[in-house]
């Protein structure tokens, strides 16, 4: 799959895969945030491993996983500025008959209540059935993420269940709600 095929663009956004030639753009938003605002906030953190050599590499790592279909991981940009404000990745979760991956999202803090995470996800969603080619899309959150579940559901995204020690996290095996989009469901 032609990487530069991946991107897909909205009134104020544009989301795609990472380029080399975004660290600095990367490294100096991310040194804006706030301090973390909940407990599933990064908040500001310490980035003074993550050189250019490490950014490198690890968008190499991104496209070997996005050419073997595991992984795709793309930033998300203002338009206007072209300043980094977030990430979206999908995840394989099976081809064969189901096409069937998982979508998670981050939106720096300093860039909360405008709108742009749904607006991200939303265009994300019409790029995973598009362009990825999964047929459903879940998106697995904790119990106590308010602000991820007001977000599926803005978007459209239904609530399936409650998956029971569904994911392990920090050494403990948690409960995560699943909402699911099919591709039938974004139209």
């Amino acid at each position: 799959m032609d990487k530069r095929s991946l991107s897909i663009e909205t009134p104020r956004l544009i989301i795609r895969p990472f380029m080399k030639s975004d660290y600095w753009n990367w490294f100096n938003e991310n040194m804006k945030r706030l301090p973390a605002q909940h407990k599933y906030d990064l908040g500001w953190q310490d980035l003074s491993e993550c050189t250019e050599y490490w950014f490198r590499d690890m968008i190499d790592q991104q496209n070997i996983m996005m050419n073997n279909d595991e992984v795709y991981i793309f930033g998300v940009f203002l338009k206007q500025t072209g300043a980094y404000i977030g990430n979206i990745d999908f995840s394989t979760l099976m081809r064969l008959s189901f096409h069937w991956g998982r979508i998670g999202y981050t939106l720096n803090n300093t860039h909360w209540k405008q709108g742009y995470g749904k607006e991200a996800v939303r265009a994300a969603l019409k790029m995973a059935f598009e362009k990825v080619n999964y047929h459903r899309v879940e998106a697995h959150i904790n119990l106590d993420n308010i602000p991820s579940i007001r977000l599926a559901e803005s978007v459209g995204m239904k609530f399936e269940c409650t998956r029971k020690g569904f994911i392990n996290e920090n050494g403990a095996w948690t409960d995560n709600h699943v909402y699911y989009m099919n591709a039938e469901d974004y139209y």
